[in-house]
């Protein structure tokens, strides 16, 4: 608001409108206006004292001043950058009215630039699962390292792992939220860590992507590599639940079908990115287990693209040092980073569509 305040008052030239205009109530306009996006944020708010108010709706921002009585006009500055010419807003009986012209007004500005957010798909959130934790270590291995036997245990590899794969995204993609299930040793049941991820709110141009990281365990001692999952294509989720087309569920049961495939087809698509990166990075110095289809379930419970990554063996000494180095270990998250910027690249690129290969 305040950022806005001295471009306001310079703006505002009072003109007196010929004929006064059908006045909506606040509720009135908020009805109107909210109906614009019906699933993000809306927040409005009015300061009596400054005669001053906005709008928040859609991810834009609409501020306007307000007047004491009807007849004057000013503007309407969106997203401090359009600037449209409006009946003012004004106090009758103590309430605040607004002009119908001031609502179509705003109306038409948010529509505009809500739509043109529409036509530019994007990946708005990327949810870093470090898988284990707390109580639950993981796989674990004894291992010789640096000439002493030490305990390799995967929850740290994976938190320390996830850590730094936060950081690599974060610096690129200062826009999107990238989020971690837990950030510190806590222990977390799978069902916690699904409704961090199902719990965040997108509009309807915007995907979440959910990382899941782990390192695996084989009793034979010489298995070792890489390898990343995604769900099982035959697999069938409940993705759109009874508030999506309420007034016809066989409409909702082929929407459901259209979503599932088109995440069951992007989660392909970033585990082949991953994969494929990780065999550029790391070359001869690690083994690739290829890609796997299987039934994980942070991965069939996310209502998203999901891949679970093993980044290598604890019981294999060669995957262990990798894992436990802190230059190695940088090696291979820095190529799971580069799998997941390349797909949000083709992704934001194609607008949105992402075909199964």
């Amino acid at each position: 608001m305040k950022n806005n305040r001295i471009l306001l008052i310079l703006l505002l030239i009072p003109m007196q409108i010929q004929a006064q205009s059908r006045v909506l109530t606040l509720d009135q306009t908020l009805n109107t206006l909210y109906t614009l996006d019906s699933r993000g944020e809306k927040e409005f708010r009015w300061d009596p004292f400054f005669q001053e108010g906005s709008f928040s709706i859609g991810g834009h921002y609409g501020a306007f001043s307000t007047s004491l009585s009807a007849g004057n006009s000013g503007f309407l500055l969106l997203d401090n950058r359009d600037i449209y010419s409006v009946p003012l807003p004004y106090l009758n009986r103590g309430e605040l009215v607004f002009p119908e012209p001031f609502v179509q007004t705003a109306k038409e500005a948010f529509q505009k630039s809500i739509g043109e957010d529409s036509a530019h798909y994007r990946i708005a959130a990327i949810i870093i699962d470090p898988g284990h934790g707390g109580k639950d270590t993981g796989a674990t291995s004894n291992q010789t390292l640096n000439g002493r036997t030490q305990k390799v245990i995967e929850k740290e590899i994976n938190l320390n792992a996830s850590r730094m794969l936060r950081d690599m995204l974060a610096a690129v993609y200062p826009d999107k939220r990238i989020l971690m299930t837990r950030e510190s040793d806590i222990t977390m049941s799978l069902q916690e860590r699904t409704l961090i991820a199902n719990s965040i709110p997108i509009r309807r141009n915007e995907a979440i992507i959910y990382i899941s990281i782990h390192a695996n365990f084989a009793s034979n001692r010489n298995v070792r590599g890489y390898e990343v999952w995604y769900l099982n294509p035959e697999y069938r989720r409940d993705l759109l639940d009874e508030s999506h087309f309420p007034d016809s569920p066989e409409l909702r049961k082929i929407m459901n079908l259209i979503t599932e495939e088109a995440f069951n087809a992007e989660s392909i698509r970033i585990a082949e990115s991953i994969l494929g990166s990780l065999r550029t990075t790391m070359g001869n110095s690690m083994p690739s287990r290829g890609l796997k289809a299987e039934e994980w379930f942070v991965v069939r419970r996310s209502n998203m693209p999901a891949v679970l990554v093993e980044l290598g063996f604890v019981s294999n000494r060669e995957d262990a040092v990798l894992m436990t180095t802190d230059t190695h270990l940088r090696k291979l998250v820095e190529a799971v980073y580069k799998g997941i910027a390349d797909f949000v690249s083709a992704f934001e690129r194609s607008g949105g569509f992402i075909a199964a290969r």
